[in-house]
């Protein structure tokens, strides 16, 4: 049976039924991990893999079947794999559902706190994906990523031709579209005359050719042209990266 103090009556205790023996509950840290078998036993492990390895010794050592995990961050997840390979039954908790009475928090308080909830019961197993999915989820979550970062990189380098003057935007909807890289292509390989770029715009643009022309004539400047340079170059190493991941 487990026992826990009445707040308020330091000489009550409520007594609940043990409903999972052998429970344990790991508090989880990006430095450490703090392991609880019991309510007088906590021990703390480092994040290190060998301290994985030590935190899944400990437990085979109190004959531990069940353990609690808090599912903080992306900190949990190698210990999760690890301790399933070890043969354990592990359930990941949200760390919203058990949050502890009010009062000072610790490691170690938490580690005693999903122990004792998980020993009775009261702890439910987040939805865990299978092998496929997990998989596919960090792809897809990579892509996105890189798809963010490109995009950071298009604002920059429409800052750049912006503050020299070259409009390109108010003539082309999309400046990463075939004819908006064409231009700035031809750009950072140093052409500068309107009556050269304006052709490398395709001809089912809405805007007029002298537009055009008036959009691509600016003031060069040095500074402006090289962080135009540098963007392009990293926007293009993003497309780069996002082909590569679709082709994964």
């Amino acid at each position: 049976m487990a026992k826990r103090k009445v707040k308020g009556n330091p000489n009550a205790t409520i007594t609940m039924p043990i409903v999972n023996p052998g429970a344990a509950g790991i508090d989880i840290g990006s430095r450490s991990h703090f392991v609880c078998v019991s309510q007088d036993n906590v021990k703390e492990f480092k994040s290190f893999t060998s301290g994985l390895h030590e935190i899944a010794e400990h437990l085979l050592y109190y004959e531990i079947k069940t353990i609690a995990l808090e599912s903080t961050g992306f900190y949990w997840q190698q210990l999760f794999v690890l301790l399933q390979s070890y043969g354990f039954e592990v359930i990941l908790v949200n760390a919203r559902h058990v949050k502890n009475v009010k009062g000072h928090k610790t490691d170690v308080v938490d580690s005693k706190w999903l122990q004792l909830l998980h020993s009775i019961g009261l702890l439910s197993n987040s939805f865990q994906p299978d092998f496929f999915t997990k998989e596919l989820r960090q792809y897809v979550r990579h892509r996105k990523s890189l798809i963010e970062t490109g995009s950071m990189y298009i604002a920059k380098m429409n800052k750049s031709l912006v503050l020299m003057n070259i409009q390109l935007k108010t003539v082309l909807r999309d400046l990463t579209g075939e004819s908006g890289l064409k231009v700035i292509e031809a750009i950072v390989k140093g052409v500068r005359d309107p009556d050269v770029l304006e052709p490398l715009v395709g001809k089912r643009v809405k805007a007029s050719r002298q537009d055009i022309k008036d959009a691509l004539n600016g003031d060069w400047r040095g500074e402006h042209l090289f962080e135009l340079s540098q963007n392009y170059s990293f926007y293009q190493f993003t497309r780069e990266k996002i082909k590569e991941t679709d082709n994964r």
